[in-house]
C-alpha cells in the first residue's frame, strides 16, 4: 500500500518532470510525450516515469531512448525544484494504456451499431400488443 507522503512525492515529481521534457529537453528525438504517472520506491531513491509516446515503433523507442539519456539532467532538475532528501533515478517505461484504449474504441466502434442505424430503429413505433387493442 503506497502512503500518502509517496503519493504526493509521486505528483511533485510528474509534474516537474513533464514540464522539463516539455520546456527544457533539448534532445530532437525527444518529441510528441505525455508524462502518464510516476512510481516511487518505498526509500524514495529510485522511481519509474511512465511515459505515452505519439508515433510508430521506431519513433517510440527513439523518444525512449532520449528519454533515458536525458534522465541525468532531469534528476537535476527535480533535484532543484523539489525539495526531498533523495532525489531519485529515473527509469523510463512506456505505457500502452492509451494506444490500447485507443484501439478498444476502434473495435467498439465497429461492433456496436452506427448512430444512423440506431436512430432508424429508434424511430419505428413499437409493436402493439393484439390484447391492448381491445381495451
Amino acid at each position: 500500500m503506497t502512503s500518502r507522503r509517496l503519493l504526493k512525492a509521486a505528483e511533485a515529481f510528474r509534474s516537474v518532470v513533464s514540464m522539463a521534457i516539455l520546456t527544457e529537453v533539448r534532445d530532437p528525438r525527444v518529441k510528441h510525450v505525455t508524462v502518464i504517472g510516476v512510481e516511487v520506491a518505498p526509500d524514495m531513491k529510485s522511481a519509474k516515469v511512465h511515459v505515452s509516446i505519439m508515433g510508430d515503433e521506431k519513433q517510440q523507442g527513439l523518444a525512449l531512448r532520449g528519454l533515458q539519456n536525458s534522465a541525468g539532467f532531469l534528476q537535476s532538475v527535480i533535484a532543484e525544484k523539489v525539495d526531498a532528501r533523495y532525489t531519485p533515478k529515473l527509469t523510463f517505461v512506456m505505457d500502452k494504456g492509451v494506444k490500447h484504449s485507443l484501439e478498444v474504441a476502434r473495435i467498439l466502434k465497429e461492433v456496436l451499431p452506427s448512430d444512423e442505424t440506431a436512430e432508424d430503429i429508434s424511430a419505428e413505433p413499437p409493436p402493439v400488443d393484439a390484447a391492448e387493442e381491445g381495451n
